[in-house]
C-alpha cells in the first residue's frame, strides 16, 4: 500500500453512507475510502456508492465501517490487502442498525440487495 493511496489522519465524512443520506437511500453494510474517509455503502446496497466514489476519484483502498471488522479492499487488484489503522472512529455506532439508516429500509430489502 503506497503511502499517497491512504491518510491515516482522515477521519471518517460521517456515520453513515454520504449520499444515501442526503438523498434518502438506505445500505446494508458501510465501506470507508482509505485516502478521504468518505463512508459509502457496499456493493451489496441498492446503490453501491463505495465503488462508485472509486470509479470517480480513483481512490484505490477501501476499509470496513462495521463494528468488528477491519479489512481493507483493494480496487485495482479485486482483493484483500493489509492496511494500516485509521484515525477514530473505526466503525459506524454500535446501535446503528443494519441495514440501515433507520426508518428508511424498506420491508422487503433483502429482494433489493446485490449478492
Amino acid at each position: 500500500m503506497a503511502e499517497d493511496d491512504v491518510d491515516v489522519g482522515a477521519g471518517p465524512s460521517g456515520t453513515g453512507c454520504a449520499e444515501c443520506l442526503a438523498g434518502g437511500g438506505w445500505w446494508v453494510h458501510l465501506r470507508r475510502c482509505a485516502r478521504c474517509g468518505h463512508i459509502g455503502c457496499c456493493d451489496s446496497s441498492p446503490a453501491q456508492h463505495a465503488s462508485a466514489h472509486h470509479r470517480q476519484t480513483g481512490h484505490r483502498y477501501v476499509r470496513s465501517f462495521e463494528p468488528g471488522e477491519s479489512w481493507y479492499w483493494d480496487y485495482a487488484t479485486g482483493s484483500f490487502v493489509q492496511g494500516p489503522e485509521l484515525a477514530p472512529p473505526q466503525h459506524r455506532p454500535e446501535e446503528q442498525p443494519v441495514p440501515g439508516p433507520e426508518g428508511a429500509v424498506p420491508v422487503d430489502w433483502r429482494r433489493r440487495i446485490h449478492r
